[in-house]
This record gives C-alpha cells, structure tokens and sequence, in this order.
C-alpha cells in the first residue's frame, strides 16, 4: 500500500505562517502525498510551490463551522479555484441538518459544486462527531445527490475526529462510486490503515510525515 497517495497534507491551523506552509509544500513533494490541504489565503501561495508536480492544491471553504451563507461559500469556492485550488472541502451547515431543513443542506452544498464547475474536487465536510448514524446517512445521500465527489468525516477542529465506524456507514451509504475523506485525529500508522480498511480513499493528516518515518524505520 502507497500509503502517501492517500493523504492529503494538511495544515489548518490559524497561526500558521508561510514558511510553515512552505515547509508542508516541500514534505509533500518530497513524499509524494496527494495533496496540500489549507487555508485559502495560501492558495496561490501553495499552487506556486506545487506548480510541476501531481500534487493537488486542497483549500477548505467555510472551515470550520460551516456555517456562512452559500452566496459566500460560492464565492469563496470560485477564489480558490481563480488561485489554484484543485480541490475544495466544504463545511456543510449543520444546524440545518440539524434542523431537518435538507433542502438548505443541498442547496448548500449545491452551490460550492456549481461553482467549482469540475474545475476542482469538492469534499462535503459532514462533522459526523456532531451527528447521529441518521443524520450522517441523511447528509452523504445529498451530497452524493449534489453532485460532490467526497463526503468527509471531520474538520478535526470540532469534539472528535475520524472514526472507523463512520468511514464504514459513509462508504455503505455513497456506494464506491464516491470518495470518502477520513479526517482529524489519524496520527500513526495502525490508525491511517484502518481508516483506509473501513473505505477511506483519502486521509486528512497533519502527521503525514511521521506516520510514513514510522513505516520507513
């Protein structure tokens, strides 16, 4: 298993500062992860450092609450993708869900898919520690219905991150025509494969680089 392929090589934290972000750039050529997930005010910044290689510039949108209109989560979608960004994770809105008002949750995640374009991937950031097994079923039928290419499990800012029997039901619910993005709390190499075993086709990590030494020593 190249283990690499599967991460995206994320750093999301509000402090972080460009030559820590330069830093994640150079890990993930030098490792070959799949791509750079940040914050969009390094989008162009990362697109720049990644320009030649097959490595993809990752940018959340509405990160982490979810919880800005769609008019701003559109136009944040289509600035990322005007910097680089190749692929886009969206914050869904929970309190909607919440709410049962699906068609808000759609319309949502409907309007960062438009606005993408298929100009980049869009990962739909459900925050499964904030809901029940039903709202997490619920959730990944619209986004499969929207037209997004991922459902993902967690900003890994909330209660909890990744967890193997949600990566499951989000696999059995979206089917395998679907990416699923197990993220948030995977820091070593027994939890990164079993997040991969249970249906993940990408990991969200920040400890990209020391689960792979892990492997390599």
């Amino acid at each position: 298993m190249n283990l690499s392929k599967y991460m995206d090589h994320t750093i999301l934290k509000a402090e972080a500062t460009k030559e820590q972000v330069n830093k994640i750039c150079m890990e993930a050529i030098h490792y070959g992860f799949a791509s750079v997930c940040v914050n969009p005010c390094y989008a162009s910044f990362v697109s720049e450092n990644l320009k030649g290689t097959d490595i993809k510039t990752c940018v959340v949108i509405g990160f982490p609450l979810g919880a800005n209109t769609k008019e701003v989560k559109s136009f944040e979608t289509a600035d990322a993708i005007k910097n680089g960004a190749q692929e886009v994770d969206m914050v869904i809105n929970v309190g909607a869900l919440k709410d049962k008002n699906y068609d808000a949750v759609k319309e949502d995640i409907e309007a960062v898919v438009k606005a993408a374009d298929k100009k980049a991937a869009v990962k739909v950031i459900i925050e499964t520690c904030l809901l029940t097994d039903e709202e997490k079923i619920k959730v990944c039928e619209i986004s499969k219905e929207a037209g997004a290419d991922f459902v993902k499990t967690s900003t890994g800012f909330s209660t909890s991150g990744a967890k193997a029997e949600d990566v499951k039901l989000m696999r059995k619910t979206v089917g395998e025509g679907m990416g699923v993005k197990a993220s948030g709390g995977i820091r070593d190499y027994n939890t990164a494969v079993k997040m991969i075993e249970s249906g993940a086709s990408r990991l969200g990590v920040s400890a990209s680089v020391e689960i792979i030494k892990s492997v390599e020593d």
